[in-house]
């Protein structure tokens, strides 16, 4: 079956053309001028068989003599004007017609008889052979299937003509030749399929063994290429096929290394085709002369890196799925090993180009990470595996050194974890055993310890650096962060402090103190903060002496900002320590410090503030003079603090926690503290006047309300807060009443309300209604989404509660009447992303926590017709939503909790059924995006199991209107399968690659993709939302 394709008319050329005659200095072609019209090529006289035969498909594919000269020329004058006119106005209109062209069914002859004309110069070559090779891969169903005999002859001649080159356009045909070879079964390339038949060419004209060589490298590669647009089966049976013809191509291959200038494209092609040489054994392998010639070739430069690759793929395939277990593999990894550990020299060598090194230690991580089950055993023979790659590790290039750090983590996973010791029997066994590796590996992590730990030291031209450049230095201090809590799981992390705290003391001793290396000093503290979480509270030897040791370290920016973090890091162990060390005080005197001394310092001082606060808030019930005078300079602006309002939070979460454990009086008064100096900011701006309240920027109300939001998120004393949230609610009603026009307020203020209904809950009292009656006002005359969202936590917290029926009634009636309003077609949806998403949410929200006071009303069946309009939003946040509403509804009429809803529901799904499966069976084929398939197929599961049988008629029903070039028979009967077996209650996690297999087929290219939705989606079901009847 094909897929029928219009293409571009007369009037789409001259357009462009047109375009190209009006512009000047770029020459019109001259009048009457001999044009030397390109030969046809073969596929060009395949189709023009076609034609003369009365086909209909050809007549389709073809044009006259006449066109094809014109549509030629065309393209050559768009090619000239993209890459040579001066105007950018003319080169961006040529790219864009060439980018339309590439679609139409006319680019096959034109490309394919430009390539065959030996007057094209580069830039057409390049052109058409991209535009060949995308046309094979994605619209090969557009041609008859007569024609893949001519266009399988001309794509040989063009292999055979590029031989030479250009390689770049040889390159685009060889791709173009192994997705053919995807879309035909093997009977088409004669009996062997392509890769005997390619075999045999190679032996009759070895001239052209170069272009051979290279469709042979190709072919693996492209199985796994998903521009080819095959079904899945098709893509699968190709797979077998290349299993089925590895032994022959690796003869190929072999035949090769016969010549010299060929040998490094031969590697390639090996490695390209392991991936296939399952049915070959371990032991047929490693006495194979490519496997010879690669381990022999890595003691070359010539050719070390294509040896590597093979190497590296001949490790993971000893270790692939597909492999018959590593015991089996042993000949071939006796022989790996030792040819890589011979390697090792070389990572020392100076005089080595350090791509070359790359390439070795990049050989070395791939051994470590795939043979990481064998070194945990702890042989002889793995450990000096693991020594080698201590040696990367201690590389001093850290693109190098890194490549180590997911072998550590490995290593690490099996000796901790129980499943690697299943083998060893009963518990004591696995004990004993797991011991004896934990102090085996012991000495190789205490190493890793030492070398990873001088890899965060700041460079001496840090100032220097670029963002770009500081991004990736946090980034490697954060990698080795990782790698040192690694070893804390193998060494435990008082030891590991142990060897950090060496390191800090080498860095004491070498002038740091005095600011004159404060470098080594940082990375030795950043290392120790690193491991924080891993070191016990009671450990009692070595942070006794580094505590005291921070208030005598020079106040230098980066040191300082460290300081700031470890302190904060150890905040549970500030806690626990004895009250005999007074360690406390000086530690926040040095919080105080980096506050007041730079952006970075007061960011990560805030930060300490918040944990030192959380975790020894015990300890500041005393102190709460202090505290206030940090957090009212700190929010002020004055007194010399550089902290940011975002920082700032930090500080007011650290005061909100404090006063939660205070008796309930002090608290009161203490939340009255904290709150006014906010309250009094917000009341001076509205004094001023309405105008000047409608006129502030929204920085100015929104740095006080967040700070609002943090306290009452905090201050876990629901009765005390319900009283401040009461004593300040006119100030914030004056705030929704004068700006609910502005969404960047109204977030902030809803977010602070939130908070307040979580933390208060039932103690709200009068102030939920009134809260309540506000949003719903203001909502209909904004549009304010947060109004929604803001209403589905007031929903979960009080749909449950029956006193409060009356008013959740109302709200609900009222927000979802409006947003019906809003959201009538697909375009509204579109435009109102976040009224879409909080609706939904709210809507399931109703369903789970009050299904009373929703589901019965005239509203519930309406807000389904809405969620059905708006299901194909491209949004994805909103898509979720209307998706999750829609499985929340089905799912409930299949619930034990939901059976007196049951005929409800079943009466509005039954009467909107064939049109919901429909939309919902084009979603999964491609009206909405790929990432939204489980989500998709989720509500189909769901529909199913509620509506089993009239499921499945609907189904059958809509998938008969996708024509057959877009879904076969089969396809359709595996497709009826799935659904038959969702509504027999199959899991998703069994459904959802069946439900993707299917969406695969339906999307394989954007024609097929454009017919199923034409034909699930006409416009009848562009249908509006109905309004309500007054």
């Amino acid at each position: 079956n094909r897929i029928p394709h219009t293409r571009a008319g007369p009037s789409l050329l001259l357009r462009f053309k047109f375009l190209l005659l009006l512009q000047k200095p770029y020459p019109p072609r001259i009048a009457g001028r001999r044009s030397s019209t390109p030969r046809k090529s073969s596929t060009v006289e395949g189709y023009s068989r076609q034609r003369a035969s009365g086909g209909t498909v050809g007549e389709e594919v073809g044009f006259g003599a006449g066109m094809e000269a014109q549509a030629t020329a065309t393209v050559k004058e768009a090619l000239a004007a993209l890459y040579h006119h001066p105007d950018d106005t003319i080169r961006t209109a040529a790219d864009r017609w060439l980018q339309k062209f590439q679609h139409t069914l006319d680019a096959w002859q034109v490309a394919d008889s430009l390539l065959h004309d030996e007057s094209s110069n580069l830039e057409t070559l390049m052109f058409c052979s991209q535009t060949l090779r995308s046309k094979v891969q994605r619209d090969f169903e557009e041609l008859p299937s007569e024609a893949f005999r001519p266009l399988q002859d001309s794509l040989y001649g063009l292999l055979k003509k590029f031989n030479k080159g250009p390689p770049k356009v040889r390159t685009q045909i060889c791709i173009a030749i192994a997705a053919l070879a995807v879309h035909v079964p093997v009977e088409d390339w004669g009996g062997g399929g392509i890769v005997n038949w390619l075999g045999d060419e190679m032996k009759s004209q070895q001239e052209f063994i170069p272009s051979f060589l290279e469709l042979l490298i190709i072919l693996p590669q492209e199985t796994s290429s998903y521009k080819i647009a095959a079904r899945p089966e098709r893509r699968n049976q190709f797979e077998n096929d290349l299993c089925s013809s590895a032994n022959v191509a690796l003869s190929l291959l072999t035949a090769c290394l016969g010549f010299d200038e060929l040998k490094e494209q031969v590697l390639e092609g090996f490695a390209s085709w392991l991936r296939f040489c399952h049915g070959i054994t371990a032991a047929t392998l490693a006495s194979h002369p490519l496997v010879h010639t690669a381990l022999s070739s890595l003691n070359t430069d010539q050719f070390l890196e294509a040896a590597v690759n093979v190497t590296s793929e001949l490790i993971h395939f000893t270790v692939s799925r597909d492999s018959c277990g590593i015991t089996e593999q042993f000949p071939l990894i006796q022989i790996l090993i030792p040819h890589v550990m011979g390697l090792k020299e070389q990572l020392k060598d100076s005089s080595k180009d350090e791509e070359d090194v790359k390439a070795i230690a990049r050989l070395f991580a791939d051994m470590g990470d795939s043979y990481v089950d064998l070194i945990a055993t702890g042989s002889g023979d793995a450990m000096q595996i693991v020594n080698a790659l201590l040696e990367v590790t201690s590389h001093s290039e850290f693109d190098i050194s890194s490549m180590t750090f997911n072998f550590w983590h490995h290593l690490k996973r099996n000796l901790t974890g129980r499943d690697s010791y299943t083998s060893c029997g009963s518990e004591v066994p696995i004990e004993a055993e797991r011991n004896r590796r934990m102090q085996l590996f012991r000495p190789p992590f205490e190493v890793l310890v030492s070398l990873v730990s001088s890899r965060v030291e700041y460079p001496e031209d840090f100032h220097t650096f670029s963002e770009e450049d500081r991004r990736d230095f946090r980034y490697a201090r954060y990698a080795v962060s990782d790698v040192l809590l690694d070893a804390t799981d193998v060494l435990g992390g008082d030891s590991t402090l142990k060897i950090l705290f060496m390191k800090l003391i080498q860095a004491c001793g070498s002038g740091a103190e005095q600011n004159q290396n404060w470098q080594p000093l940082e990375a030795a503290l950043f290392c120790i903060q690193a491991i924080a979480k891993s070191v016990s509270i009671e450990e009692k030897e070595i942070l006794p002496q580094v505590m005291p040791l921070l208030p005598r370290f020079p106040h230098q920016e980066q040191l300082l900002q460290t300081v700031c973090s470890t302190i904060g890091a150890f905040s549970k162990w500030i806690d626990a320590a004895p009250a005999e060390l007074p360690i406390l005080p000086p530690l926040v005197d040095i919080l105080n410090k980096g506050m007041s001394t730079s952006e970075d310092t007061a960011a990560a001082a805030s930060v300490a503030f918040k944990y030192i606060c959380e975790d020894c808030r015990g300890k500041f019930s005393g102190s709460l003079d202090g505290l206030f005078q940090i957090y009212h300079v700190a929010i002020s602006g004055v007194g010399g603090y550089k902290v940011s309002s975002e920082d700032s939070l930090h500080l007011v979460e650290a005061l909100s926690v404090v006063i939660t454990t205070l008796p309930q009086d002090h608290a009161r008064r203490a939340l009255e503290l904290i709150c006014m100096p906010i309250i009094n900011s917000l009341q001076e701006i509205i004094q001023q006047g309405e105008s000047a309240l409608q006129q502030v920027p929204a920085r100015h109300l929104t740095v006080h309300i967040d700070r609002l939001s943090t306290i009452f998120s905090n201050v876990k004393l629901p009765e005390v807060v319900a009283e401040a949230v009461n004593r300040y609610w006119p100030t914030l009603k004056i705030i929704f009443d004068h700006r609910a026009w502005d969404t960047r307020t109204m977030e902030s203020l809803c977010r602070s309300c939130k908070f307040a209904v979580r933390t208060c809950g039932r103690s709200m009292g009068i102030t939920i209604g009134a809260m309540l009656l506000e949003i719903q006002t203001l909502y209909q005359q904004h549009n304010q989404s947060c109004f929604l969202y803001l209403s589905s936590e007031v929903i979960k917290i009080f749909g449950s509660d029956p006193s409060c029926a009356s008013y959740l009634t109302c709200l609900i009636q009222t927000l979802f009447n409006h947003t019906i309003q809003l959201l009538r077609t697909i375009q509204d949806f579109t435009a109102r992303p976040d009224i879409a998403d909080d609706c939904f949410l709210l809507a399931s929200r109703c369903i789970r926590y009050c299904p009373d006071l929703f589901v019965p009303t005239e509203i519930f069946p309406r807000l389904v017709d809405c969620a059905m309009a708006g299901v194909t939003i491209q949004h994805r946040e909103a898509c979720k939503s209307i998706l999750c509403f829609l499985s929340d509804t089905f799912d409930l009429a299949k619930s034990p909790e939901g059976e007196k809803y049951r005929d409800l529901i079943n009466t509005i799904v039954l009467q909107r059924g064939a049109t919901l499966a429909r939309i919902m069976i084009a979603s999964l084929t491609g009206a909405l995006p790929s990432g939204r398939l489980e989500e998709v197929s989720y509500v189909l599961l769901s529909l199913s199991r509620a509506f089993g049988g009239n499921m499945l008629n609907w189904t059958r029903d809509c998938i008969a209107l996708i024509p057959p070039q877009a879904l076969t028979d089969s396809e359709r009967s595996r497709f009826l399968t799935i659904i038959s077996d969702a509504s027999s209650g199959s899991s998703l996690g069994s459904l959802t690659d069946r439900f993707a297999e299917i969406s695969e087929v339906c999307r394989r290219n954007k024609a097929v993709q454009d017919i199923v939705q034409a034909a699930l989606q006409p416009h009848d079901l562009a249908f509006m939302v109905a309004p309500q009847h007054s």
